[in-house]
């Protein structure tokens, strides 16, 4: 099984994939006059000034589904495993990817609320809706739904509940099947409430989870703050292969930075545009500047935190692809989780491996919400007759069980799994958003001319000339009649 995931991988995660989502990047910041940073601003102002409706989520909360799904275990294993792999200088790579990764998440969280549909007391929509109605493309539509139900149902909670139940194992000595079993029963009590429940869950949880392990990281870098210049330096010397011993692996470094930074900010893997999507907003480009903050929070802070915990503390090894190690600073430490935990323990010897997995519970606990969120949108896609419905209690057992099976399972299998889950996503979402520029750039454009004379811009399809937008259409109809 293991042999049969990394051949996949191998293939999905080629260096075509990495041009792809680095171009796309390029491509979208070039193309929106880099909006991620003139339109700062914006971001920040829209996250908390739409409220919820009876059919529609809040900014705030859309916001916190998506960050939700963003931050997870690839925020603390995940850029463990980058420094270990690609060195140093992979984390200058995840915060290239991250920049450029904001203007992909506009475009798509755009699309995301420009195709939005309003089914079963609640708005719905995400890459399949936007390519069936923007592209025409059924079949392609289709595909991406199939493929996002197996990945964000079957493959992607295995590698969230395996880092859970590996650190909790590490630091309280848990057996991974109890911790299995506690985060499967914690997830049952959320998703059966659908996206209003774990949009409250989610509203509650993401700040204070965030703000914690922010703080821990500020602590330890104010302790070390005489290695501020130079763990710097050697982040960006290794990034660019001037670092003596990481010479040899600017590659990796690359390579590792851009498929981590991927797999935890999720830019461009079409994820985001499904809790987009269930916001109620006067205009969609409101919630593309939003989305493209949350990639922000991602990596640039929950990430760096990560990053800094480890390199202000000195525990981590480099790998050399050629056998054994170019930097072995900790001798027998294990890739991942354990690393973030001795980092934190060399400055709190009492707390460490409790405070990081406690804080990876809360992480991943809030990725598989909405992993099961996603997974049932894209389900809901599939079967719009009702006498389908019941295939959602399918799904609700499915994704209990891959939370409950990651759990004890290999953790090379659980990552190789999910890798395959993230890469096949954002191959289809890349290439979909790309050929759907033109409605993303004219709502734009009309974002940008209307935000001239007032704070808030309302969407009308029909003078933009964009077709399929019954949902936006009949809110309009609605208006004019109120």
């Amino acid at each position: 099984m293991l042999e049969i995931a990394n051949t996949l991988n191998g293939l999905i995660w080629s260096t075509a994939l990495i041009i792809l989502c680095v171009g796309a990047g390029i491509y979208f910041s070039i193309i929106t006059g880099f909006l991620q940073v003139r339109y700062l601003r914006d971001m920040l102002h829209y996250l908390f000034t739409d409220s919820s409706s009876p059919k529609g989520v809040s900014s705030f909360q859309s916001f916190s589904i998506a960050l939700s799904g963003r931050v997870g275990t690839g925020n603390i294993t995940g850029v463990a495993t980058a420094i270990t792999m690609g060195g140093p200088g992979a984390v200058f790579w995840m915060w290239a990817i991250a920049f450029l990764g904001a203007a992909s998440a506009f475009i798509e969280a755009t699309l995301g609320q420009i195709y939005k549909t309003y089914e079963d007391g609640q708005y719905r929509g995400g890459p399949a809706y936007y390519i069936e109605k923007g592209l025409g493309l059924k079949w392609y539509a289709v595909l991406f739904a199939i493929v996002t139900v197996f990945s964000t149902a079957f493959f992607l909670p295995g590698v969230q509940s395996n880092s859970i139940a590996a650190s909790m194992n590490n630091a309280f000595g848990v057996p991974v099947e109890y911790s299995g079993l506690g985060i499967t029963l914690l997830l049952a009590v959320v998703i059966v409430g659908g996206v209003r429940r774990i949009g409250k869950v989610a509203e509650l949880i993401v700040p204070f989870m965030a703000g914690g392990y922010l703080l821990m990281a500020i602590i330890i870098i104010v302790i070390n703050y005489q290695s501020i210049p130079d763990v710097f330096g050697l982040i960006f010397r290794s990034a660019f292969g001037a670092e003596q011993a990481m010479s040899g692996i600017i590659g990796s470094a690359i390579a590792w930075g851009v498929k981590r930074g991927i797999y935890s900010n999720e830019a461009g893997q079409g994820t985001a545009p499904h809790a987009a999507a269930a916001a109620e907003v006067s205009h969609p480009a409101k919630q593309g500047l939003v989305q493209a903050f949350s990639v922000y929070v991602d990596t640039l802070l929950i990430c760096t935190a990560t990053a800094f915990i480890i390199l202000f503390t000195g525990q981590y090894n480099v790998v050399n692809p050629e056998g054994g190690y170019l930097v072995e600073n900790v001798p027998g430490l294990e890739m991942g989780t354990a690393s973030t935990q001795a980092a934190v323990n060399k400055h709190f010897p009492a707390l460490g491996n409790g405070f990081v997995a406690i804080a990876l519970l809360f992480f991943v606990y809030t990725t598989i919400m909405a992993y099961y969120y996603i997974a049932e949108t894209n389900l809901a896609y599939l079967i719009k007759n009702r006498s389908g419905k019941n295939l959602i209690w399918v799904l609700r057992a499915l994704i209990l069980f891959s939370t409950f099976y990651g759990s004890i399972k290999t953790a090379e299998l659980a990552w190789a799994l999910g890798d395959i889950g993230v890469g096949m996503m954002a191959w289809l979402n890349l290439i979909a958003i790309f050929f759907l520029r033109k409605p993303a750039m004219k709502v734009w454009r009309d974002y940008q001319e209307q935000r001239k004379t007032t704070s808030s811009p309302i969407f009308d399809p029909k003078k933009l000339g964009i077709p399929h937008t019954e949902t936006w259409e009949d809110t309009h109809a609605e208006q004019r009649t109120s």
